[in-house]
């Protein structure tokens, strides 16, 4: 008992630089921003309490509309089409195909790129004087037009095609591993009782892989909350201010116009947006399952 004792407390003390590297520099920081939002701080910070005018101001800005708004087409395109591209590839990979490892590696790869590499490379990909539409153009079609990476009702889309090309790989690996784990009687029941494939997938093999899904979606949904290399990379944020988002939003009041308090409510707000989008996913994994197995 008491080897077991002091194994326990030597471990402790190991784990004591890591706690405290959480405590000061993880929470205390997030303290210390929380506490700033309610100040009415611009360059240097001060600590008089104002109560809620950063933001009421914040939500009185067009600019933060529009940032949010921008985050909700960008979120919702990003999420599902991930979700549906990484399904699609997962079944792929799981037909048992010639090269397995070499496709899983071509589909993954992406992935392992930074946003800010993508965007670039996207970027040069949908420039109207350099990429596709300059090279269909140069084959004969003069007409062609594909400028949407210059058009500002149209710009956060292409941002989402390349954030899905990137995360696709991602989701994939995810849900093949849930493939793989399918019971192979299962498909021959199917195959027996005459069920088309694509109703096996819709009607069993997707609900069985919910798990997987959520993990997924929470994944994504916590990268799209802070999304910004990749704006800044594809679009700068625009044109104009058509593909701002809240992370830019804070980076730019944060540095660039030196308004530390409107900075710190709008990172508040992606913060608790954050936890919201957790809040769900650590109760099912956590939580639920322990009471489960306490009962």
């Amino acid at each position: 008992m008491k080897p077991r004792f002091f194994r326990s407390i030597a471990a402790q003390i190991a784990l004591l630089p890591a706690w405290l590297i959480v405590i000061f520099a993880y929470l205390g920081t997030i303290a210390w921003t929380i506490r700033i939002s309610f100040t009415s701080t611009k360059v240097f910070p001060t600590y008089d309490f104002v109560g809620w005018k950063q933001y009421e101001r914040l939500f009185a800005t067009d600019r933060w509309i529009i940032s949010g708004q921008n985050l909700f087409i960008f979120g919702a395109c990003f999420i599902i089409g991930c979700l549906i591209f990484g399904f699609l590839l997962a079944v792929f990979i799981d037909q048992k195909i010639r090269a397995e490892s070499v496709f899983r590696t071509i589909f993954l790869y992406p992935y392992a790129m930074s946003f800010i590499v993508t965007g670039l490379v996207w970027q040069w990909t949908l420039n109207p004087t350099l990429g596709v539409q300059q090279t269909v153009r140069n084959w004969g079609w003069q007409d062609f037009t594909f400028d949407w990476l210059v058009r500002g009702d149209r710009a956060i889309y292409v941002i989402a095609i390349a954030g899905i090309w990137q995360a696709s790989g991602l989701v994939m690996a995810i849900l093949l591993a849930g493939l793989r784990g399918v019971d192979q009687e299962l498909w021959k029941a199917a195959k027996v009782d005459g069920i088309p494939t694509w109703r096996v997938y819709l009607h069993i093999i997707v609900p069985m892989l919910s798990p997987m899904f959520v993990t997924a979606t929470v994944l994504l949904a916590t990268a799209v909350v802070k999304v910004y290399d990749l704006v800044i990379a594809l679009t700068g944020g625009g044109p104009g201010i058509s593909t701002e988002v809240p992370a830019k939003f804070v980076i730019d009041y944060l540095f660039n116009r030196q308004n530390v308090g409107l900075a710190t409510a709008a990172s508040t707000v992606m913060f608790v947006t954050v936890l919201v989008v957790l809040a769900p996913w650590l109760y099912s994994q956590y939580f639920r399952g322990q009471r489960g197995r306490g009962a």
